[in-house]
């Protein structure tokens, strides 16, 4: 969960939003299950106001809060996740979409660097 806190962060949001939590932890629930994104008001807010005592409707608001700030704060960052430009505000599920593709992605990217880094050791013949 960290690296989702601080791909967050570094979107500009921080932790003193309780939307930072809840998407944080809606994103988590997205890279466990990505089908969860078809039904968002189905099959993640409820999930996620579960977790933190609450409504799915507050989880929805929180989430479209957080939205918001990225938005605001950097779009940049936002759209090279996104691979391209936005020409408005993503919803909340494809908010959610983008950051959760955006976690699956790094550790691959990260784990076939390492690979080209470390070269496998000399073959010893004879």
């Amino acid at each position: 969960m960290t690296d989702i806190h601080d791909l967050l962060y570094r979107l500009g949001v921080t932790a003193n939003y309780t939307g930072f939590f809840h998407t944080a932890y809606a994103v988590s629930l997205c890279v466990e299950q990505p089908d969860r994104l078809l039904l968002v008001t189905k099959w993640l807010y409820p999930e996620v106001a579960k977790q933190y005592n609450t409504n799915w409707k507050a989880v929805e608001r929180n989430i479209r809060t957080v939205d918001n700030i990225i938005w605001e704060k950097n779009r940049p960052l936002l759209e090279e996740l996104a691979h391209g430009p936005l020409t408005q505000k993503p919803r909340n599920a494809q908010l959610l979409s983008i950051l959760a593709a955006a976690v699956w992605t790094e550790p691959v990217e990260a784990e076939s660097h390492k690979r080209y880094k470390e070269p496998s050791p000399p073959i010893q013949v004879g």
